[in-house]
């Protein structure tokens, strides 16, 4: 009897613990992006407004059990601000003095190089970048960079609108008619049975017996109301930040003539038009316009496989002569000076080492050094080994693989079912690319091309039935990792209920009720970290595997990306999470998913009891996410821990050139994380116990969209080739989160005796669906396509004017890039042309690299 009564104590204080905040919002109403500092001056008079609120006195309320829950919080809140200011106070001192890694990209691109430089003060940065337009982003950082902070735009102005109605509208009313204080932990246990989500409590849910729970429900009808209004808000936003995107868009794209707008790709073609004449013959004969070029993917399996060949030989040779030479100390005072000779006015293209005189000279300042050498093994089995010399080992191999290579170059390839054809007018491209060219299923299938620069070549002759087996591989991989991560999932979860850790380790849980801080830290702070950690280790497994699939362009492979680890962090860290968090037993949780796929009611009950029992945990999340982790990534933490390990491991000019390359920005890795905590926001902003969610969410994207913003423009480099078709999916799952808040709303209603009020949802949740089918067909396209009108007609259509600008879609990471037709970028294969690479070797004595 004493433990069972142990127990139901523990699982009494974990439901306590576990009530949900009320909410509140303030108001942001600026749509411009330089309205951020009221924003923030707004949110803290907002923060202590609330605070104040909390120091008056309920007549129920449980001093101890404020105390307990608000330690808690505090202790997160300490914690991450203790760590986030930090990593900021240490990148502004480190900022100036590590310019060639904090400002890689403004030294590194042509497209940066407009952008006004950052003073050298600890702080005087930051009104910098705060000054720069979203013009500015546009032409330096691309669409891409554009649609990735339009998305913080947008979470800012609907996190400001619905926190001011709450603060305003929603809390006062709450407070009224429950008698229920705006505290964080609203208390539950041994105060009036009326006040919170008391049907929590029970061992087994209690469905209402009649529409009169409450004292007097008809406050109720408000967060009906409040969820029409901020369902349509969200809309209203979202459709006003697309059309933004979608003109912007139509004008830069409609006003170039480049390579890769006036290329399709063509796939799906019959073995009778496998050639350039005949391709060309059938896109003219559809009398759509001229064809300037056809460029047939053949078969370079082998070409591909002899180069990956010539670099790993070619990098042992330069690692063989940099021990000879024994420099690699001078080598690293000297990356920065690296440079390639360009061979294309050289004859002798096999010219990659260096010439006898250079040779013989080599060998003399360093005469009295033993020349490396290697093992190599002969004879049957090859169970013979004998050591010669290794520079002479690769030179000789070196000199046969460039021999194979340039006679491989001359030699027919085999066809295959994929080309890009290249027409005279973007026009003419597009009027292919939107049509149907052929009345056969999955034959002739034209596509939009990936800029030249973006085509990952070793999967254009991949066979189609290769491309599905590895789809399908990859799906039923991912489904079984799915499995996994939802056991993994699982103690993390239990970590969140004391009861679950009773029933475990009861050593432990008896330990942490007599200390409090541990507590904090094992139940906030520790289950945040994890989940945080999970979900940044993750996505590295997720991209690894979307490199996979076969797809024909990077761009599609960084779109495959943010949807896998999307998925990753929202079933997995969201709704498993949930489903496990408020289950206290295996039972419970198998319980609850049975409720889940059985039928709407148990779909809404089970959203409704996970979430509101979750809210502190998310609380503690976005505080976490927010002001302790982000200002990481301003530090770059993870390069900078890396450095000294790439600077051990480097031995040759090459290595320590590529050592001075600035970090890749991928948007699959930092697009996802922060869409879950948007959907967080959503489906918490009429909760009447949630406003701390609400609030630093917005904080999050306030801090969130600065720091991008300045790794976007000055420190990290990234892809401009897909010309922001990422916002369509951002526009997804934000519809997702509206979804996920109405069902939620539905069954909170509907368990409080509301069931009138929580029918009239069901027209929303209509409305919200069709709405969905109504934005794919009329904006998605336009996000897609160029529209023949805004081709070379933007001053006519009154469209933006694209700023002067080096930013262009042929270019290679904002840079330029030759556009000859010999010698520049085109669509070819550039192993069939490019020059093979050189010998990169530093000579004794001299200050500089020779190559070959």
């Amino acid at each position: 009897m004493h433990g069972i009564s142990r127990r139901l104590r523990l699982r009494a204080a974990f439901c306590d613990r576990s009530k949900a905040q009320a909410i509140s919002r303030s108001s942001y109403s600026s749509t411009s992006e330089r309205s951020l500092l009221p924003g923030v001056f707004f949110v803290l008079a907002a923060l202590k407004v609330v605070m104040s609120l909390n120091g008056s006195k309920s007549p129920s309320w449980n001093d101890q059990f404020k105390s307990t829950n608000q330690r808690d919080f505090k202790v997160q809140l300490v914690i991450s601000v203790v760590f986030g200011l930090s990593a900021f106070l240490s990148f502004c001192v480190l900022r100036p003095k590590w310019t060639s890694l904090y400002h890689a990209r403004k030294k590194q691109s042509g497209a940066a190089s407009r952008l006004p430089e950052l003073p050298k003060s600890m702080f005087g940065w930051i009104p910098v970048l705060y000054k720069i337009s979203r013009e500015e982003v546009l032409a330096s950082a691309g669409l891409d960079a554009y649609a990735f902070l339009a998305f913080f735009r947008y979470a800012i102005k609907y996190l400001s609108v619905t926190l001011f109605f709450s603060l305003t509208i929603i809390l006062p009313v709450n407070w009224k008619f429950t008698g229920q204080p705006p505290l964080l932990y609203p208390p539950v246990n041994g105060s009036d049975p009326d006040l919170g989500f008391n049907f929590l409590l029970a061992d087994e849910p209690k469905k209402p017996k009649g529409p009169a729970i409450e004292k007097d429900n008809s406050y109720l009808w408000m967060y009906v109301a409040f969820a029409y209004f901020f369902s349509f808000v969200a809309i209203y936003l979202l459709i006003a930040e697309t059309a933004d995107l979608i003109r912007i868009r139509q004008a830069y794209l409609g006003s170039q003539s480049t390579i890769t707008d006036r290329t399709l790709r063509l796939s799906g073609i019959p073995a009778d038009v496998r050639s350039e004449e005949a391709i060309k013959n059938f896109i003219e004969g559809l009398e759509i316009g001229k064809v300037d070029s056809v460029m047939l993917c053949r078969d370079w399996q082998t070409l591909d496989s002899l180069m990956s060949k010539h670099m790993a030989c070619l990098r042992k040779l330069e690692e063989a002569w940099a021990t000879y030479h024994g420099q690699n100390r001078s080598f690293r005072q000297t990356r920065g000076r690296q440079r390639r000779v360009d061979p294309l006015g050289d004859e002798r293209e096999n010219g990659v080492l260096l010439s006898r005189s250079e040779m013989e000279e080599a060998h003399a300042t360093a005469a009295d050094r033993p020349r490396p050498t290697i093992s190599i093994r002969y004879g049957p089995l090859n169970i013979y080994s004998k050591k010669i010399d290794a520079i002479d080992y690769y030179e000789e191999k070196l000199r046969m693989l460039s021999e194979r290579i340039n006679a491989l170059r001359t030699a027919d390839f085999k066809p295959t079912a994929l080309a890009f054809v290249t027409m005279e007018s973007t026009a003419a491209c597009q009027m292919a690319v939107q049509a149907i060219l052929d009345p056969k299923p999955g034959q002739l299938l034209a596509s939009l091309a990936p800029p030249p620069a973006d085509v990952v070549w070793k999967n254009t002759y991949l066979s189609r039935n290769n491309r599905m087996l590895r789809s399908w591989s990859i799906m039923i991989l991912i489904g079984l990792l799915t499995i996994f991560w939802a056991a993994a999932v699982a103690p993390l979860a239990g970590l969140l209920s004391i009861e679950v850790i009773d029933k475990v380790l009861p050593g432990l849980a008896a330990a942490l009720e007599k200390h409090e801080i541990i507590r904090s830290l094992v139940q906030t702070g520790l289950p945040t970290l994890l989940f945080s950690i999970l979900a940044s280790a993750v996505p590295y497994l997720y991209d690894w595997l979307a490199n996979q699939q076969g797809m024909v362009s990077q761009g599609d492979v960084e779109l495959s990306v943010i949807s896998k680890n999307f998925f990753f962090t929202f079933f997995n860290l969201f709704i498993v999470f949930t489903v496990w968090g408020s289950a206290s037993t295996f039972y419970e949780f198998w319980q609850d998913l049975r409720d889940i796929l059985r039928d709407t009611a148990g779909i809404a009950y089970a959203v409704a009891k996970a979430l509101e029992q979750l809210s502190p945990f998310y609380v503690n999340l976005i505080v976490l996410q927010g002001l302790g982790l982000l200002p990481f990534r301003l530090l770059e933490f993870g390069s900078v821990a890396l450095y000294p390990f790439y600077l051990i491991t480097a031995k040759t000019p090459r290595d320590y050139a590529e050592l001075a390359k600035p970090p890749v920005f991928s948007y699959g890795f930092y697009l996802p994380q922060t869409m879950l905590i948007f959907i967080i926001c959503i489906v918490y902003s009429v909760l009447p116990s949630s406003w701390m969610v609400t609030l630093f969410g917005l904080i999050y994207f306030l801090i969130g969209g600065f720091i991008y913003k300045y790794q976007l423009l000055y420190a990290m480099a990234h892809r401009q080739h897909s010309t922001g078709r990422a916002w369509p999916m951002i526009c997804n799952r934000i519809v997702t989160g509206l979804i996920l808040f109405q069902v939620a709303m539905t069954g909170i209603l509907a368990l409080r005796g509301a069931l009138t009020a929580s029918l009239f949802l069901s027209p929303l949740l209509a409305t919200t669906i069709w709405f969905t089918v109504y934005f794919h067909r009329t904006y998605v396209p336009l996000m897609i396509f160029i529209a023949l009108r805004s081709i070379d007609r933007g001053n006519i259509l009154d469209l933006p004017t694209p700023p002067e600008s080096t930013w262009d879609r042929d270019t290679d990471y904002g840079r330029h890039v030759d556009t000859d037709p010999d010698t520049g970028l085109r669509y070819i294969n550039p192993n069939l042309v490019r020059p093979l690479e050189t010998l990169w070797i530093r000579q004794p004595g001299h200050g500089h690299s020779q190559t070959g």
